[in-house]
């Protein structure tokens, strides 16, 4: 059946006035002038809205038009505009960008051909600048115009370039100023890259589901107990520019664990040690920029144990335990096997001397034993099973000792609820990976035989974006 293109935009159109306004646009309507709609797309580019506003405001404050922006020092840039995405290579474009607007007579110029000849402008930026700044017929497509317009079935491609080429020829020119806007906000809110909310979509019974996997909803279940959270945050610093204080607060968990932070307490922000509600506690490797466990929790526990007591692993801060009054958690950052395994041995010994502590824990009371394992399981735990017997994380060696951590009775919770297929945890950042769902599921929360009846729900998190991982959750009794 034929894409009724006028009447998805239509519907989708009056979705997204509720939703929040892109930065861009919101900047266009605060304000007709080219060279702040230029310099705000610039600083977008990966960056959250709420990011990209703040980050505007402090520039523009001292920046306002071309000529004070040329006062400025690359490294004053930076600072100003900081914690953007890149923000140092943004500066540089920035910092380039008056002389550059020279050559059109110091003037942002309205065609596409001259703006990509800018400092950090794409093709994506110019269409954007072309029709949010100026009215002027351009198709802005971003990653989440190209995805939705394929999901319809109202192009075929796959590049955001050809999806532009493509509607230019058949798109309706009255939508050519507006898609953009519409398109990412619903990209964002409800047509989501990774599970889209297709139970609540207003277009689910026009749209085809082209390549879709729509999230399943889970029944309700008893929602008594504490909330779990378990984050391979792949960098706590990097994480922290990507609004980390702002998700603990708004997911509000009884406890967060987080892996891979590559950082010592005292290279962190206060913002980092001291969220509101929220102790928190760290175990950081000798090298630094390297590995690291830390928990946030509302309850102070009874103790804390840093380490295993075996120096080989604990010079690496893999792993941190909190003894709270009916339970251990263990939360554990596990080795990486390496290409070629060339670090298997190190880590098996690690995974069994792990095993052991959480049995000789077991011995006194509950454990939950949360983290990166950095092994998927079985064939369903990830896309191409075949293609990586061999490899780090799906060897033969780590999927053995996962059998027999799970035959001695540690409970993988996940699967207690969930069967299903294509459920992961970490996306290679290539290949558009996460986009199209080529992931792994190696993010665990795992329980100690005896405690099966009090684990009540767990959870993938896979719409958390900002690491190559997503977080995983638990809801323990």
């Amino acid at each position: 059946m034929p894409t009724n293109i006028e009447q998805l935009i239509e519907i989708v159109a009056r979705e997204v006035k509720s939703y929040q306004t892109p930065v861009v646009d919101l900047i266009a309507v605060q304000t007709k002038d080219p060279f702040k709609v230029l310099v705000a797309t610039i600083l977008s580019a990966r960056t959250k809205d709420e990011v990209t506003a703040k980050a505007s405001e402090r520039l523009f404050t001292v920046a306002p038009d071309r000529q004070s922006l040329g006062l400025l020092s690359e490294d004053a840039i930076s600072k100003l505009i900081y914690p953007v995405g890149f923000y140092k290579a943004k500066a540089g474009y920035l910092n380039r960008l008056p002389e550059a607007l020279t050559a059109f007579g110091g003037e942002v110029p309205d065609a596409i051909d001259d703006l990509v000849t800018l400092p950090g402008v794409g093709r994506k930026t110019a269409n954007l600048v072309r029709s949010v700044a100026f009215a002027k017929p351009a198709i802005c497509v971003d990653t989440h115009v190209h995805r939705i317009m394929n999901i319809w079935g109202y192009v075929e491609t796959k590049t955001p370039l050809e999806t532009e080429m493509t509607l230019r020829e058949q798109l309706p020119d009255r939508y050519w100023l507006t898609i953009n806007s519409i398109l990412v906000a619903f990209g964002q809110g409800t047509c989501k890259p990774v599970s889209p909310h297709c139970d609540i979509c207003p277009v689910e019974h026009l749209c085809p589901k082209l390549g879709v996997k729509p999230r399943k909803i889970a029944p309700k279940k008893r929602t008594s107990g504490r909330t779990l959270i378990s984050w391979n945050v792949n960098g706590i610093r990097a994480m922290e520019k990507k609004g980390f204080v702002d998700l603990v607060r708004d997911l509000s968990p009884d406890i967060f664990a987080i892996q891979e932070t590559k950082a010592h307490p005292e290279q962190l922000s206060n913002e980092l040690l001291n969220i509101p509600g929220y102790n928190s506690f760290w175990a950081a490797a000798m090298r630094k920029g390297y590995s690291g466990v830390a928990v946030y929790s509302k309850e102070k526990p009874r103790q804390v144990i840093s380490g295993i007591g075996l120096p080989a692993f604990d010079q690496e801060g893999r792993v941190l335990t909190l003894e709270y009054e009916d339970f251990f958690l263990i939360n554990a950052y596990f080795p990486n096997a390496q290409h070629g395994l060339l670090r298997i041995d190190f880590k098996l010994e690690f995974n069994h001397a792990l095993h052991r502590f959480a049995n000789t824990l077991a011995q006194q009371k509950s454990v939950v034993l949360c983290g990166d394992f950095n092994v998927a399981h079985k064939a369903i735990d990830l896309k191409n099973p075949k293609e990586n017997e061999e490899n780090p994380g799906y060897s033969l060696p780590e999927r053995q000792w996962m059998d027999e951590f799970t035959s001695a009775g540690y409970i993988d919770t996940f699967r207690e609820f969930n069967q299903e297929p294509e459920q992961y945890t970490w996306w290679s950042y290539r290949v558009n990976a996460r986009q199209r769902n080529i992931g792994w599921r190696i993010d665990y929360f795992c329980v100690d035989p005896s405690s099966r009846k009090r684990v009540k729900d767990a959870r993938i998190l896979a719409e958390v974006m900002g690491s190559d991982h997503c977080p995983v959750t638990l809801l323990f009794a």
